[in-house]
């Protein structure tokens, strides 16, 4: 056999190690058409240079399983069972992405563990992926619609959407486009009008643009202006806009550490038994209302009275539908 030859089968041995194949001497000599001798001699150079580029390779090692009766390559830079299946329940449980999508993610991140720790994950999640549920979408392809959106940011361009708004009228706006986060199911595009001096943020929920035209006008945006994802994250609910505010409410129910985790700037203030008073600096928008009607009888509004009026508002609407029945 030719050099080249012997060259290629050792890179397609290496290739396939990588991609958690185990390699098993005897059926690789039946498959290529040599000895087992010659299978071993790949091997062994293989191992060799995973030993003399230890930190290009991140730690990779070729080593023989006697349970898999095969050579496996292992690495520190491989994804652990716990690690993979912890990633692959946030992508199921988030929902977001087109099932055939969602599906093709879970099988590239298997790529990246061991054989073994495949055909664990492959039975843990095997009843989820079955029943994954995709939340409904008007765009095309979610992942799509976000590597572009992606790019118009980072190349500080304009773009022009069409969207369906909350009640389904559709639209077309000429936009700025400033950041993207994921929030409750959704991937959010924060963005300014194209024309607005204000500069005053709209938030559009990905999965409801229908299409998008770039185009090669660029703009800027002075540094005042600039997004901070993480702020909003602390102080948004359900991504309805609003302004900052500081709201004080009172909690009895079971669990106040729900309430810290789910409103990152809450601290307790005051305590008294199982009664916690607690305060969190938030975008005073709808969604606030609504996170805090979630909870029940559990909270009582105390202040803003903007804020208290609302609940009691709505607490109201909420009787009147019940007096007058179905």
């Amino acid at each position: 056999m030719i050099e080249s030859e012997k060259s290629n089968r050792m890179l397609e041995i290496f290739f396939r190690a990588l991609h958690g194949e185990a390699i098993s001497s005897k059926a690789l000599a039946q498959e290529y058409q040599v000895s087992t001798k010659s299978i071993g001699r790949d091997i062994s150079r293989i191992q060799n240079f995973l030993a003399e580029n230890r930190s290009l390779m991140q730690n990779a090692e070729l080593t023989y399983s006697h349970k898999e009766k095969a050579y496996c390559l292992t690495s520190d830079e491989f994804l652990k069972n716990k690690e993979l299946f912890a990633l692959v329940e946030v992508i199921l449980g988030c929902r977001c992405f087109q099932k055939e999508d969602a599906l093709n993610l879970i099988t590239k991140l298997k790529r990246f563990t061991t054989v073994q720790d495949r055909k664990r994950l492959e039975k843990l999640i095997q009843k989820e992926v079955y029943h994954y549920h995709e939340v409904r979408s008007d765009c095309a392809a979610v992942i799509d619609t976000l590597w572009k959106l992606i790019r118009a940011i980072d190349q500080k361009r304009l773009v022009t959407i069409t969207y369906y708004k909350m009640n389904r009228e559709e639209v077309k706006r000429k936009i700025r486009p400033a950041s993207v986060l994921f929030s409750e199911y959704y991937f959010y595009l924060i963005a300014y009008p194209a024309e607005d001096a204000v500069c005053e943020a709209r938030y559009f929920r990905v999965d409801r643009i229908t299409s998008m035209t770039e185009h090669r006008e660029q703009f800027h945006l002075e540094q005042e202006y600039d997004f901070d994802e993480g702020d909003l994250r602390e102080k948004n609910q359900f991504m309805f806009p609003g302004k900052t505010e500081k709201i004080r409410f009172s909690f009895s129910g079971p669990s106040v550490q729900a309430i810290l985790d789910r409103l990152p700037t809450a601290k307790i203030v005051e305590k008294d038994g199982a009664l916690c008073i607690i305060e969190a600096e938030i975008n005073h928008g709808r969604g606030i209302l609504m996170y805090l009607l979630s909870q029940g009888s559990w909270v009582k509004v105390i202040s803003p009275p903007s804020l208290v009026q609302e609940m009691q508002e709505e607490l109201q609407k909420m009787q009147q539908n019940y007096s007058e029945g179905l």
